[in-house]
This record gives C-alpha cells, structure tokens and sequence, in this order.
C-alpha cells in the first residue's frame, strides 16, 4: 500500500493529523496508523462540546491487534464526531484523510497547530525512517 502524506496537514509522532480551515480543525489518524493498526473494530471519541486538551488523551482506537490512544494535537472544543465511522470504523481504511476524520474542533489557539506539529515531509521521514 502506497501511504499518502497529504501536504495542506500537519502530523503528530503519535500519528493523529490536523487539518485547520478558517475556525475549524479537523483531527483524525494517519494512514500509517491505520496500516500498523490492521482491522479497526471500534473508536471511542469524545461528546459534542466536550473539551480537549493538547497532549491528551482524546479516545482510543481499537483494532484486533491493539488499543491506541488518541492525543490531541490541539487544545479546543468538540463541534462535530464522524458518527459514520464510529458506526462503521473498518471505514477508517477506505479514506483516512477525507472521510475518515475523527472529530472537528474549535481550537483554543490555532497557533498550537505550528508549534510542534510536523510537515507532510518531516512525517513521511519519520514514518518512513520506522520501516
């Protein structure tokens, strides 16, 4: 499987990416993380208006291999969860990046996004750096 690394994202080592469109950040997982994982069989995701907070735990990914933890790469407020993945999260395979988002947030402060997050060049090296 060729792995995209989509360059208008930015990537955490923990393999959570962000997409930030005006006031809204979209956070889902990497193809990477969804290759490693295998057959994703179940997500727990935060509740509309819940808080998260960078660097924390946001969720879990479960597959038949492995329950993950989701890290936030920003701090914010939950405006929306993809409750057609966390009806169907094998789905999360097909289209990681488009419709296999996780949650939209409101950020706190979009500026956290350039902080310490990765570019699309700087994650394919360190996932590809792993192999």
């Amino acid at each position: 499987m060729d792995l995209e690394y989509p360059q208008e994202l930015k990537y955490q080592d923990s393999h959570e990416y962000v997409r930030l469109d005006e006031e809204v950040a979209t956070i889902g997982i990497t193809a990477y993380a969804v290759e490693q994982l295998g057959d994703i069989v179940f997500l727990d995701l935060p509740s509309l208006d819940e808080a998260i907070t960078k660097g924390d735990s946001f969720g879990t990914v479960e597959s038949v291999k492995a329950v993950e933890e989701l890290k936030a790469p920003l701090s914010g407020t939950v405006i929306e969860v993809n409750e057609k993945i966390v009806d169907a999260p094998e789905q999360l395979a097909d289209d990681p990046y488009q419709d296999g988002w996780l949650i939209k947030v409101r950020p706190d402060n979009a500026e956290e996004i350039d902080d310490d997050l990765m570019s699309a060049e700087e994650y394919r090296e360190q996932v590809e750096g792993e192999n």
